[in-house]
């Protein structure tokens, strides 16, 4: 306790520093998903304070990402269309989504997975965040030209016809109670229809436009519509708190642009009393429980997105541990990579049950706590109570930010997250594929491919489909290097010191060859074709498999093929140094001593040679 409070005055001015860092970005991230601006902060709040509690980096900031905040947007979208548009119907489980990701990510801590994060392929990191910056970009074109499709009442109006049908299909669907269709039902649905008012059809479409218009696709296809439909007062915000914050970057980095842009914008809209659009008001008071969550509990509405859950879990993961791994390096000491997991997984757990959108460490507040003095635990906690401070205290101010202001903030995030590392590193990369006339690299494919399914399909299927084709190149990789370098497809090959004394009496009759690595399902398919090379004379083959440290099942399975054929020639073979792991592996399935006997296996060449003599002097 005494080391937790060894650094108050650094820690309170590194964590309340990261809170105004906080405030706009979890403000943005949260009218970004959907929930609205509350969410984002409640968000910030809860994990802030309790990743840092229990986390295993001393100096984290945690609190909603752009790329959690991508991922939360899609499932938030998701579960609401499932629920006619209803966000107030859909939040239980929305939450509940949320709370299991939170379970995921302190099991995965448990289980002890923090460490293995890292072997992620990079191609697919990149390719996801630079999709999550060009998500955060194209979905904010709309907001930025201040046009919103709900209030589009020509645009509203081409979806009546629809929209009176779905109305239909759900008296219908009420009517038929259990599913037993009877005629009284659709008697019941005929007489209705008339009684069904224009108000609720308009909210219908309402809803089935702003549907329609959601994500990158309905972004793009309405972009026509919201050029015609300029709101030049929305643009003009959002372009000058982009301005601002790229150009009071240049003056100082020591208050926060982001921050500066957000409190100008603001209060130049207040103060003029500009026809501006607010975000949506900010609940005042404590937070409280979202006790539907567990009241509403319906396990057949959260099980298609269980998957999107633990991937929520993957990616706060990958992305608190990298930040982790910057706060290590700028102080010189190391984190508990399973600790911080459980640390962020109570943290989204909390912050899921009080209705706030879950989060991973930030890079750019943990490093701000860093250089103004945060050295513990206490920070992040400080960090927390700050933006609980502003909640309560400046909760109705916040509520009257521009909706425009937030939308130019989170163009920089988008434009910010992009990997241009990978981007720039596209031309030097070895092309290493080839498609008839053109020729690719693996890495910029697979990024490619990752960038294009997230951003305009699925974020969780493309990360899916990219770790199988990483996991499909690197295989093929390996195996052809493997099998080029242990020359299990190579009959002539250079002989061994050792075996040039080998005496001309046995040199017609035996075959010698050398495995110099792992044999595995990439080199099994060469190394079957081998006995098919072995001269008709030799009536011994001596495989030395002193350098082949690693033996897996098909590769098993190639040698007892490859025994079993060479026994029906007549031909014996011999092994020479087998290693611990091979060996073991051999014994499993009796290759050793069924197919291969002890008096077959020798400790060395030397040994093996002498064995022949004596038997050929017979």
């Amino acid at each position: 306790m005494k080391q937790f409070f060894s650094n108050l005055k650094g820690d309170a001015f590194g964590g309340i520093t990261a809170g105004v860092v906080a405030l706009p970005l979890a403000l943005a991230f949260g009218v970004s998903s959907g929930l609205g601006p509350s969410a984002g902060l409640y968000g910030a709040i809860f994990i802030s304070f309790f990743a840092a509690l229990f986390g295993g980096t001393n100096t984290q900031i945690s609190g909603p990402t752009a790329p959690m905040t991508a991922v939360s947007m899609v499932l938030v979208s998701g579960i609401v269309a499932a629920n006619n548009g209803d966000i107030d119907i859909a939040l239980p489980a929305i939450l509940t989504v949320f709370l299991i990701a939170g379970l995921f990510q302190i099991g995965l801590g448990l289980v002890g997975l923090g460490k293995y994060i890292k072997y992620i392929p990079y191609p697919v990191v990149s390719g996801f965040m630079t999709a999550i910056g060009v998500i955060i970009l194209l979905t904010q074109i709309l907001p930025s030209l201040g046009y919103n499709p709900k209030e589009d009442l020509d645009y509203v109006n081409t979806f009546k016809a629809q929209a009176k049908e779905l109305v239909l299909r759900n008296i219908l669907n009420n009517e038929a109670g259990d599913g037993v269709l009877v005629l009284k039902d659709f008697k019941s649905t005929i007489e209705k229809a008339p009684l069904i008012s224009p108000e609720k059809i308009f909210n219908e479409s309402k809803t089935l436009a702003s549907k329609e218009a959601s994500g990158t696709v309905g972004a793009l296809k309405l972009l026509p519509r919201a050029i015609k439909n300029i709101n030049w007062l929305e643009l003009l915000l959002t372009v000058g708190t982009i301005l601002i914050i790229y150009g009071f970057k240049r003056i100082t980095s020591i208050i926060p642009s982001t921050l500066v842009a957000l409190i100008v914008m603001t209060g130049c809209a207040i103060i003029f009393n500009l026809d501006y659009i607010p975000i949506e008001e900010i609940p005042s008071g404590l937070p409280i429980p979202q006790l539907a969550i567990f009241a509403q509990f319906k396990l057949a509405a959260i099980t298609p997105y269980i998957f999107t859950g633990f991937t929520l879990a993957l990616l706060g993961a990958i992305d608190s541990l990298l930040t982790s791994v910057v706060a290590d390096n700028m102080t010189k000491t190391k984190h508990n990579p399973n600790k911080e997991l459980i640390g962020q997984g109570i943290g989204n757990s909390i912050a899921s049950i009080f209705g706030g959108i879950p989060g991973a460490g930030a890079t750019i507040r943990t490093v701000v706590n860093i250089n103004s003095g945060g050295k513990t635990k206490l920070s992040g906690m400080i960090a927390g109570v700050m933006l609980l401070f502003v909640l309560l205290v400046l909760g109705p101010i916040a509520s009257k930010i521009p909706s425009a202001v937030l939308s130019g903030i989170l163009i920089t995030v988008g434009i910010g997250v992009m990997d241009y590392k990978g981007l720039k590193a596209i031309p030097a990369l070895p092309k290493d594929l080839t498609f008839g006339p053109l020729k690719l690299s693996s890495e910029v494919l697979i990024m490619l491919i990752v960038l294009f399914l997230s951003t305009f399909w699925d974020l969780i299927f493309a990360v899916g489909i990219g770790l199988i084709i990483s996991c499909l190149m690197f295989m093929k990789k390996i195996g052809d290097l493997t099998a080029k370098d242990s020359g299990v497809s190579v009959l002539k090959e250079q002989a061994w010191p050792d075996e040039n004394n080998l005496p001309s009496a046995l040199k017609e009759n035996v075959f010698i060859k050398h495995v110099n690595g792992p044999l595995f399902f990439g080199s099994t398919s060469d190394f079957l074709q081998l006995y098919k090379q072995i001269p008709d004379s030799a009536t011994t083959v001596i495989f030395r498999l002193g350098k082949m440290p690693y033996l897996d099942q098909s590769g098993l399975y190639a040698i007892e093929d490859m025994i079993q054929d060479l026994q029906t020639k007549g031909v014996e073979v011999l092994f020479v140094n087998v290693l611990r792991q091979p060996r073991y592996m051999m014994e499993r399935i009796d290759i050793i001593p069924g197919f291969v006997p002890e008096k077959q296996i020798y400790i060395n060449f030397k040994s093996c040679v002498n064995g022949l003599i004596k038997q050929h002097t017979k």
